[in-house]
């Protein structure tokens, strides 16, 4: 059986739920319209569906050029506790993922594995650099023509996960990348890539530039209140490029909270590994090796802020020192 033979087994119904993370990218919007073409050629309708915004340009031109069609939860208002879900480039327990009605029958994802979750199928791949590259290899698997179209969605999904085939590269991303390159339009990809600042977004990049503080290789940088998500982890990329800086560590302040992107360069500093430990006990990360997120609840003032801040800094620079003379052993 393919991989894609086993959700099929483990579908009982003609209509399913797709859900992504609550802020979705291009990478998880594109796996789920590509798992829905899937479907739809079994005879299987679906939703593709999400609790959170989609908070970046580039983001809503992807789904306007490709007429991708995703709900709000808020906006479902006949899901039943009976409907199945597939979760995907998602994890149940996942803080970036809402528990909604419904039950959670199948997982795709290249996260590591969160926890022991009861799916009736899994197919989670750690070691893949985007989990478009997994949805793309069932296509193959199982000999079912792609659409220009769902190929666009697909390679620009990798694209942007990997930085352009950068960063956490597997061959699987490289065998769809090329698969999928003669299949896709270039031009809707080059212009996607070519619409991604609005003017808002250069004052997140102007406070981080500005208050960015590097300790023995590793960057600190706040991009102001309430910076959407997804910027986040832009400014975070972007910080990558300075030739001293080996790992980055953006936040900015939520009404909940603080949220964090963390990004690494290289091995000896798994960005995932150290987010969860550095963050232990009163908050919470994860991630790839190469890129992880974290949350921090906090509703305290300024000044409290301000304490929370150096303690994460504290901890953020004893955890990469213990975890590289660890590796270096």
């Amino acid at each position: 059986m393919t991989k894609l033979d086993n959700i099929l087994s483990n579908i009982s119904s003609n209509y399913v739920y797709i859900q992504t993370h609550n802020f979705p990218d291009p990478d998880a919007i594109a796996s789920a319209y590509g798992l829905q073409k899937l479907l739809e050629n079994k005879n299987i309708s679906s939703s593709i569906c999400y609790m959170g915004r989609i908070d970046r340009l580039s983001t809503a031109k992807m789904i306007e050029e490709l007429g991708i069609t995703l709900f709000n939860i808020k906006d479902v208002h006949n899901m039943t506790e009976n409907d199945e879900i597939i979760l995907v480039d998602s994890q149940k327990g996942n803080i970036n993922v809402e528990d909604i009605i419904g039950h959670e029958v199948i997982c795709i994802d290249h996260h590591p594995l969160n926890e022991a979750s009861e799916y009736k199928f899994a197919d989670i791949r750690k070691d893949v650099g985007a989990c478009a590259s997994i949805v793309g290899e069932y296509f193959i698997e199982n000999h079912i023509p792609i659409d220009k179209m769902t190929a666009t969605a697909l390679i620009y999904g990798i694209k942007i996960d990997t930085a352009n085939l950068s960063r956490g590269v597997s061959k699987l991303d490289l065998d769809m990348f090329y698969y999928l390159y003669t299949k896709c339009n270039m031009d809707i990809v080059r212009r996607l890539e070519h619409s991604v600042l609005q003017i808002d977004d250069l004052h997140a990049y102007a406070n981080a530039i500005n208050n960015i503080d590097i300790v023995e290789g590793i960057s600190f940088a706040n991009t102001g209140m309430d910076c959407p998500e997804a910027l986040i982890a832009t400014i975070s990329d972007f910080m990558m490029s300075i030739s001293n800086v080996y790992l980055s560590i953006v936040y900015a302040r939520k009404v909940e909270g603080l949220k964090l992107s963390v990004r690494s360069k290289f091995s000896t500093c798994d960005a995932g590994e150290l987010c969860k430990s550095a963050l232990m006990g009163f908050g919470n990360g994860g991630g790839h090796a190469h890129m992880a997120g974290g949350f921090v609840p906090f509703t305290g003032d300024d000044k409290q802020e301000e304490r929370l801040i150096a303690e994460i800094k504290e901890r953020f620079l004893l955890h990469a020192k213990n975890q590289v003379q660890l590796h270096n052993k």
